[in-house]
């Protein structure tokens, strides 16, 4: 019985998955400079595995994102917005 305890404890070690965790950050977009700068900002937002909500905030320059970081990283998130004209980084 303990080698079947101890075969199952191994097994789900390996089998499990990290786990992830949901993380909301704050960006600095500061070269949106018109109304619609926030659209392209979000659309590429969007197009980034593990992203699930996304508000853009013109007035501000801010961009405040929420993902899972199993599946990407702010790093990424920068590099989204910077690919189509929009270099950002974490708000400090």
């Amino acid at each position: 019985m303990k080698k079947l305890f101890a075969s199952l404890a191994l097994a789900a070690t390996f089998a499990a998955p990290a786990w992830a965790a949901t993380q909301t950050v704050t960006l600095t977009v500061p070269g949106m400079t018109c109304a619609t700068c926030p659209i392209t900002v979000k659309k590429a937002l969007s197009k980034v595995e593990g992203v699930s909500k996304i508000e853009v905030d013109y007035a501000t320059k801010l961009a405040v994102v929420t993902f899972d970081d199993a599946k990407t990283s702010v790093q990424a998130l920068s590099k989204a917005t910077t690919d189509v004209g929009y270099p950002s980084e974490l708000k400090k």
